[in-house]
């Protein structure tokens, strides 16, 4: 929360624009690196039948949904040029491109992204 506070207060002192979005369905844009297998939900079973599904993605309410949907996001912002902070490893700047003063802030419960830009450059 602390991280929010300062790209809150940067935002109001330098005037610029403040946006937020929320990623539909983050956790299940995560990919597995393991075998997962669950039960199908009883609507898709009859009795006696013994089935399990094997998991393609990432479910939400998995171990490893917010790791594995973090990742992802992460390699998706430092193709597009971000930097991920050594400090704050949920916050990502850009210092170059047509929207040089950028950063972004996100937090995986709920999944939210801030982008802070410079009205100058939008």
């Amino acid at each position: 929360m602390i991280t929010v506070r300062c790209l809150l207060a940067i935002v109001a002192t330098q005037n610029w624009s403040f946006s937020q979005l929320d990623v539909n369905s983050a956790f299940l844009h995560g990919d597995l690196h393991e075998e997962i297998y669950m039960s199908p939900p009883s609507s898709l079973w009859q009795q006696g039948e013994n089935l399990v599904c094997l998991l393609n993605k990432s479910l939400y309410g998995l171990k490893q949904a917010s790791r594995q949907w973090f990742a992802k996001f992460t390699k998706a912002f430092l193709v597009a040029g971000f930097i991920q902070s050594k400090v704050e490893y949920y916050l990502f700047t850009c210092k170059k491109g047509p929207d040089p003063n950028s950063a972004l802030e996100s937090k995986l419960d709920p999944v939210l992204v801030r982008h802070l830009a410079n009205v100058g450059h939008k």
